[in-house]
Formats: structure tokens, sequence, C-alpha cells
């Protein structure tokens, strides 16, 4: 019998196929940061298309994709949410500073939400919340902008295309390198405009890549490939939780496991401690996280 260890900690740890890499082997390149690499424009174009808007903007990183977006819009962020993800909406207009008042407050300019929301266990927002959050944006002249890292994640989850989900937003930032397995990068996408900045902005932060087409290439592998091969990774997540919630001494709602990140918490007085229970889960390919009791 061959044992093989599979790597659960995160969906980042993911390997290029053999399929990328022989894309990433024979990309057609150019100068991306004097003008367009033919690659990375095909990829930005065909997310561009997936995602319903009219650009696109490749980006090393996550990170990077979201704080371009944020500068884009305003020199502010911030958020904060309700266990399944969403932030009340009463909640957010109340947050909203009267523009009469900025001689002395911060101008409030844009709304960030995040589909899937990590920090709540990768619960999805419905298409239909995120209307309402966009109209309320419209409503006082703001902008609203998704960071979409697993946006293709809570697609599935969801049943629901990934321009809809995207649909009231002013931008959005989705990454290539998690659940899709692409080695780097993640896509900017909003209006002509928005990415006409935004592309000023990724050379001021140190994003402008020269022959990026040879990571452009892996990523429409993950594109076209690899998503559908998302709704068997949540299927084994809901199988990982059931099961984890069948140990004794470990707790958490298997219900609320949407796509492909599970929180656990080691019950008080328990004989496992949750540093050792991290130890004893240290390898692992959904995001585990072992939380002390009451927390």
């Amino acid at each position: 019998m061959v044992a093989r260890t599979v790597d659960l900690r995160s969906d980042t740890v993911t390997k290029p196929t053999a399929a990328m890499r022989a894309a990433m082997a024979n990309a057609e390149v150019a100068d991306d940061v004097l003008d367009y690499d033919p690659t990375a424009l095909r990829l930005e174009t065909e997310m561009a298309k997936v995602t319903g808007k009219e650009a696109a903007l490749f980006v090393p990183s996550g990170t990077m994709g979201n704080l371009v977006s944020v500068l884009v819009h305003c020199n502010i962020r911030g958020s904060e949410n309700n266990d399944d993800g969403t932030m009340d909406v009463d909640l957010i207009e109340a947050a909203i500073r009267d523009p009469r008042g900025e001689i002395v407050y911060p101008t409030t300019r844009l709304i960030c939400l995040e589909n899937t929301q990590a920090n709540c266990g990768g619960r999805c927002l419905s298409a239909e919340y995120t209307d309402k959050v966009g109209e309320l944006a419209k409503k006082h002249g703001l902008k609203l902008h998704i960071d979409g890292a697993r946006i293709f994640n809570a697609s599935i989850a969801l049943g629901v295309p990934v321009h809809r989900l995207l649909q009231a937003a002013d931008s959005a930032s989705v990454c290539l390198s998690k659940g899709l397995g692409a080695p780097v990068g993640s896509v900017i996408v909003g209006s002509k405009s928005f990415i006409a900045r935004a592309r000023i902005l990724r050379k001021t932060l140190g994003g402008g890549m020269r022959q990026v087409g040879i990571l452009c290439a892996a990523a429409l592998v993950a594109l076209r490939e690899n998503v559908p091969k998302l709704e068997d990774d949540h299927k084994k997540a809901k199988m990982l939780a059931e099961g984890l919630n069948q140990i004794k001494g470990l707790r958490l709602n298997a219900a609320a496991v949407e796509t492909n990140i599970i929180f656990f918490n080691v019950v008080e007085g328990s004989k496992t401690h949750s540093r050792e229970a991290v130890q004893e889960l240290g390898t692992a390919w959904y995001t585990c996280y072992a939380r002390e009791p009451n927390q």
C-alpha cells in the first residue's frame, strides 16, 4: 500500500498541472508594461466576459488587486461582518458619513464585500443581498467593490453565474491561485475607465510585470479546466466537516460549511487543546482553524 499525504491547510497550496506547465512554456509574450502582453490580454478579455464587466487587469496577488481597487475608488478600506458573511444593510447605511460634515469627518466613498466570506467560514453572499448593497451604494453616490478571491466557489455553491454575483459591483478582485490552482495571480475587473486608472496604480505599487503571459497562460488553463472541479472540493469539505463533528472534544456547524473552508471549536474542558489540534491537523488542503473555547 502506498501512503499519500493530502495537504489540507489551504486552497493556496495547489500545484500547477502538466497542462499549465506546458501552456507556460509555450506562452506568447510581450512587455505588459510598455504595451499589452498578448497572453495577458487573452486572460483579461476572458475574465471580463465571465464577470460581466467591461475590462480586466492581471495583478500578482489578491492583496494588490484589492488595494489597487480601493485606491482607484478612494483611499480608505474596512469591514465588519455577520456570521453568514453579510453586513446589515441598515448598519451600513448608518455608518455612511453625511458629506456635509467632510470638514471634520472622513468622506465615505466605498463599500467592500467579500464573496465567499473567508472569516465566516467560506459563506456565500447571494446575488440578491449584493443587489441590496449595490442599491444602497448608488443611493448615496458610493462605489461597491467585491473581494471575490473565491467568487467561483460561491458561483458553484449557489448555482449562480459569476457575472450575476458581481452585477451590482463597480469592481471586483478574483483570485486565480486559490481553488482554481494557478501558480500566481489575481485579476481585477471593472469599467474601462476604472481599469485604465488601475493599470497606472498597479505600476505605482510595483505590479507592472514584463513578460507576464507566462503566468497568465497557466491562469487561462486554470480558468477553463478547474472551475467545475470546485464542486468536488465542496463535497469533500462537507464530508470532512461531518467527520470532524463526530470527534469527541471538537464542535462545528457542519451545516454552515458551504464551500471549501472549515472552522471548528475545541470544546471547553476537553483533553485536547486547540494548539495540539492544530499540530495534529498540520497538513490540510481546506483551510482549517482551531479556535479557543468561546472565541
